[in-house]
């Protein structure tokens, strides 16, 4: 995968060269879709990251892709971490600051999703993308925290839409990241006294991601895009610059919001009908009675 971000991020775009020159970041699901290109802004503002994975071949390799638009070596991969292991994060964080000396940010990305109705879904499949989800978020904030202390840092969770309204095949997500939005919200109130930041970002329709392949059929992608107020999806690079706002000085006095890019989609309802999905999905609910 080529990296999404290039120079003209930074040449072209809204934010000052070196913005975060000197500053640390550490994400989980960094070889994601949206997290790695959450990780290629913060790097081409000069920010050194590492990224967390379970899988080495594509968290070395997007590593790799995403250090040449820094300084060499600016991003570590770390790969082999299941983030619902708090010892392994611990590890994480421990080869981090080997690394680089320091966590300023925090972006907090792991996350597990697959397309399911409620009468198949075993209670250990419900458990598996709630723990990646929200145990894997909370582990990787408490393993962070002391640096977070320290510096004062900013917390970033990666939230979703999908329980602002009823998403049918989706109530395991729904459920981790509702977790997730108060989880943000509490240590927002809870951490603001030592100068910590904590907030959500809850992507919307975002195009060229495995969530929006996987959620919509093909056929109806236009009609996804035709109930989005500004008439298009939304691309990560939107993500992007939402990031790079909320660890800038711009938003020192922003924190427990949730930052929601969709394009205004959520504020007309839910349009993930049964029509969203494989009607097999159904069928197979159906028989489950």
């Amino acid at each position: 995968m080529v990296n999404t971000l290039d120079a003209s991020f930074v040449t072209e775009g809204c934010w000052k060269p070196g913005l975060f020159e000197g500053k640390v970041v550490i994400v989980t699901g960094g070889a994601g879709t949206i997290c790695r290109v959450q990780t290629e802004a913060m790097v081409l503002l000069g920010c050194q990251a590492a990224i967390v994975g379970r899988n080495e071949e594509s968290t070395v390799a997007a590593a790799e892709e995403i250090s040449r638009l820094g300084s060499d070596g600016c991003v570590l991969p770390l790969y082999n971490i299941d983030v619902r292991d708090f010892k392994q994060m611990e590890e994480a964080v421990a080869r981090t600051l080997a690394r680089f000396g320091r966590i300023d940010f925090v972006i907090a990305g792991a996350a597990g999703n697959f397309i399911c109705d409620f009468a198949h879904m075993s209670p250990n499949a419900f458990k598996t993308v709630v723990d990646i989800d929200l145990l894997g978020s909370f582990n990787t904030v408490k393993a962070c925290f002391p640096q977070l202390v320290k510096n004062k840092g900013s917390i970033l969770f990666v939230s979703a839409t999908l329980h602002y309204y009823g998403v049918p095949f989706q109530s395991h997500v729904g459920a981790a990241k509702a977790g997730i939005d108060a989880l943000s919200n509490a240590l927002a109130v809870e951490l603001g006294p030592l100068g910590i930041r904590s907030n959500c970002i809850a992507p919307g329709p975002i195009g060229g991601t495995e969530g929006f392949r996987r959620l919509v059929q093909k056929d109806l992608r236009d009609k996804a895009i035709e109930s989005v107020p500004l008439q298009r999806l939304g691309t990560t690079r939107d993500i992007a610059e939402s990031t790079v706002f909320l660890f800038s000085p711009a938003s020192a006095f922003v924190t427990g919001t949730i930052s929601v890019v969709d394009g205004g989609a959520w504020h007309v309802g839910t349009h993930f009908s049964h029509n969203m999905y494989p009607k097999q999905l159904v069928e197979r609910m159906r028989s489950k009675l």
